[in-house]
């Protein structure tokens, strides 16, 4: 009963030309119990570079998801008619910096075609995606600092079903560019983010792009799928975090066995934001 809830598709800028068709033949291939398209939509930058007075965009500035964020869900909305009784479809977004523009995740949030919003922090105010990020002039404490307080905002915010990739930032601090985070040291806020979704009925991904990545950990690590846990967490969703076709279900029977150490014995997919639970 593998679920995967958390894969782009074309639409998504940074993945392969695969279609919402492709990936939902190679679900069913797959015998997935559930699978939903959550392609990229950045708050922060949903309108035209125009809209937010820029004339002169840094050469890893993409603009105007608003476009990518109705293709794709017209898209995801059609093959789910097409799909109907061969594949649970589930269409969601990935919603990145929900916080920095309030509107634009009302918009989404109400969007009445979307199923499941991931609420993700890419990169912080002022600054461009951690992908991006010269490490050697960064502070990194305070950047980790910085980066879970953006994230316990965009908790108490509270426009997304589930928490994305809560440590996305090792992906490329620890895993590409080889630098030791005592991720220990952030602990209580970690514990205060977990908190507030907990309070809030929402749930975290165990996202399992790490493990094929030079980080080699899910997102968050086994201790803090099991800290959400020991605090009262008990919704999780499963993700590959997939690009390409051939990722879809990567990991994700490795992330069962860790959502099942860590006490866990279902896991969520989402219909209309509201959780459906599946044994592990």
């Amino acid at each position: 009963m593998i679920i995967d809830c958390h894969t782009h598709t074309h639409n998504s800028f940074d993945a392969e030309n695969d279609t919402v068709r492709q990936r939902c033949e190679r679900a069913i291939e797959l015998s997935l119990a559930a699978m939903a398209v959550t392609d990229h939509c950045e708050a922060n930058r949903f309108y035209p570079m125009e809209h937010y007075g820029i004339t002169e965009p840094s050469e890893n500035d993409v603009y105007n998801y608003k476009k990518d964020y109705e293709n794709s869900v017209s898209e995801v909305t059609a093959a789910k008619e097409e799909y109907k009784g061969k594949l649970n479809l589930i269409c969601g977004i990935e919603l990145g910096q929900a916080t920095a523009d309030d509107a634009v995740a009302d918009i989404i949030c109400s969007d009445k075609r979307i199923d499941f919003i991931i609420g993700s922090m890419h990169e912080l105010p002022g600054r461009e995606d951690f992908y991006f990020l010269d490490y050697s002039k960064e502070d990194i404490d305070k950047l980790m600092e910085e980066n879970f307080s953006e994230i316990y905002k965009l908790c108490r915010q509270d426009k997304f079903d589930v928490l994305g990739h809560l440590t996305y930032s090792l992906r490329y601090i620890e895993g590409e560019h080889k630098i030791k985070v005592d991720i220990n040291k952030y602990r209580d806020i970690i514990a205060e983010i977990f908190s507030e979704i907990i309070k809030n009925r929402k749930g975290i991904e165990i996202n399992t792009s790490g493990l094929r990545q030079a980080y080699g950990k899910t997102f968050p690590s086994f201790e803090y799928i099991k800290l959400y846990k020991d605090l009262g967490g008990e919704i999780i969703t499963l993700g590959s975090d997939c690009h390409c076709t051939a990722d879809l279900g990567a990991g994700i029977e490795e992330g069962i066995k860790a959502a099942r150490l860590a006490g866990f014995e279902k896991a969520a997919y989402y219909i209309n934001h509201e959780p459906h639970f599946i044994n592990l």
